[in-house]
């Protein structure tokens, strides 16, 4: 019947338009209110839909796929998953655990030939589980996937070069490699790939016909958000650089989706894995899923923590756990260039909250599934999108006070050790790669791939501003250090020393 139900539903509502329109729906002012935040967080274009009780009782869009554009969001408009792909990522290997094709705690050197982390006991002994509750031992190496060409297997290959940042299992730290890795487990043991498993298990038997696994599928898809962010103080539109840029680590966070099939996720997890009269994952694999797997303590946890003051904040395998008014939360946010998600679940209330947005950190997100929990849970409703703007915004302008402080410590009136084309060549790290320094007329360029380009310009002595030509990854410092001969011999970039390597020999 619940499917009867929620297809009925479909039926006789237009697309976009609230279920319940009674003046005893908990949902009754929602409309008014997303369309005030979405003007007052500046966001161009955001979808959202809520779930409850199984049925579908809210979906709208809001604004404009693209700036200076005409286009509206609909429903039906694609946005990136980012990390809430993480979630099917989980759920694909709890399927695979139920069917005994994989265990939560099988080693990842059983699955992955060559698989070594810096010391040896973590590489023999780190598991599945491990992956999927980021205690590896060191944050996500961003710089291995992150807009350069490395395949999955050049990744692994130098993963044993990457410093560990804590022990082993000692404390959480977010790593989507590690969530490519454990996807990859799963299709392996699936005998098929990570796309496939996911689409055949997972979208296929839910109908989520609009969604796909990687930025590369969209192809010929017309109805899908651009991508916006701040460059120098102004919203601008970055549309097109984005997609597929977390197509190298897919299972951590590449699919894209629309608020309509999302809501059938939702669904789905909120039957406690069943879809209409099937079971699609056991009940005790579909439950370790939001088991609390790694406490995160609460200063490393949202800053929304700061507000909704949680008794206990932690993860489970992809998704971050907390209690809020007494009830158990489970969401996973996703953010990539120029876009977010959240999909937030209140599983003991049967309600589920899904918002896509198309601007960078947008985070009214947040207080959109905040309000949709209030409007279930009762007074007292809070104004969630003004709290947290607030928040936010003395967040940023923290941020501002740092970035000022770092410009005040610039040492005026100094020059480089040397002539610009000294500084010229290959620089390498056996875990970060290599970047080129080369003259481009008359001043100095940091290469580490066609998408990310910088020009360097002098900040103080031997220290150089990088300032990237995709305007909208922002700016940092590299510093080039000399030899005992007074030669340039390494740049020092995000924490690395890279080695500066001899030149070639003429042929």
């Amino acid at each position: 019947m619940r499917g009867v139900r929620f297809v009925l539903l479909l039926l006789v509502l237009p697309a976009g338009v609230a279920a319940q329109t009674t003046t005893d729906d908990p949902l009754a002012g929602l409309d008014a209110y997303v369309r005030q935040a979405v003007h007052d967080w500046e966001v161009p274009g955001l979808a959202v839909a809520v779930v409850k009780d199984d049925s579908v009782v809210f979906a709208r869009g809001y604004g404009l796929r693209a700036l200076g554009g005409t286009d509206p969001v609909d429903v039906h408009t694609l946005f990136a998953n980012a990390s809430t792909t993480k979630a099917f990522t989980a759920m694909a290997i709890a399927m695979l655990v139920d069917e005994g094709k994989l265990e939560w705690n099988d080693r990842v050197a059983d699955h992955v030939t060559g698989y070594l982390l810096p010391e040896a006991y973590p590489s023999h002994e780190l598991t599945i589980r491990d992956l999927l509750t980021h205690r590896v031992g060191f944050g996500d190496p961003g710089y291995l996937w992150y807009g350069v060409d490395i395949d999955f297997p050049e990744i692994v290959d130098r993963l044993r070069f990457i410093e560990s940042a804590s022990s082993f299992r000692s404390r959480f730290a977010y790593n989507n490699v590690a969530y490519a890795t454990a996807g990859i487990i799963a299709g392996r043991a699936a005998d098929t790939s990570w796309d496939a498993l996911v689409r055949e298990r997972i979208l296929e038997p839910l109908g989520m016909t609009e969604t796909v696994t990687q930025g590369v599928f969209l192809e010929g898809r017309e109805n899908v958000a651009a991508i916006h962010d701040e460059i120098d103080d102004t919203l601008q539109l970055i549309s097109g650089t984005g997609v597929g840029l977390v197509d190298p680590i897919a299972p951590a966070g590449s699919m894209y989706s629309n608020v309509m099939d999302m809501t059938r996720w939702l669904r789905f997890l909120l039957n406690g894995g069943e879809w209409g009269d099937e079971r699609l994952v056991g009940e005790d694999a579909f439950a370790e899923l939001f088991r609390p797997q790694v406490v995160i303590p609460v200063d490393q946890f949202y800053p929304t923590a700061e507000l909704t003051r949680p008794r206990f904040t932690a993860y489970g395998l992809g998704w971050f756990l907390q209690d809020y008014r007494g009830a158990f939360v489970a969401f996973h946010t996703g953010s990539i260039d120029g876009t977010v998600a959240i999909v937030g679940l209140l599983p003991d209330h049967e309600l589920g909250v899904v918002v896509f947005a198309n601007r960078d950190h947008a985070e009214l997100r947040h207080a959109l599934m905040l309000r949709v929990f209030d409007l279930y849970l009762g007074d007292p409703v809070r104004d969630w999108s003004v709290e947290l703007q607030e928040l936010y915004d003395s967040r940023a302008a923290e941020a501002r006070e740092r970035e000022e402080e770092r410009r005040q410590a610039r040492v005026p009136d100094t020059e480089p050790s040397h002539d610009l084309a000294a500084y010229t060549g290959i620089y390498a790290h056996p875990a970060f790669g290599s970047v080129e320094v080369r003259l481009e007329d008359d001043a100095l360029v940091l290469d580490r791939s066609p998408f990310l380009i910088a020009d360097l310009t002098h900040w103080h002595y031997d220290v150089f501003q990088t300032r990237w030509r995709n305007r909208w990854i922002g700016e940092g410092l590299v510093t080039f250090n000399t030899g005992t001969d007074g030669e340039i011999v390494a740049l020092k970039w995000l924490g690395f020393e890279l080695r500066r390597q001899p030149e070639p020999d003429p042929p």
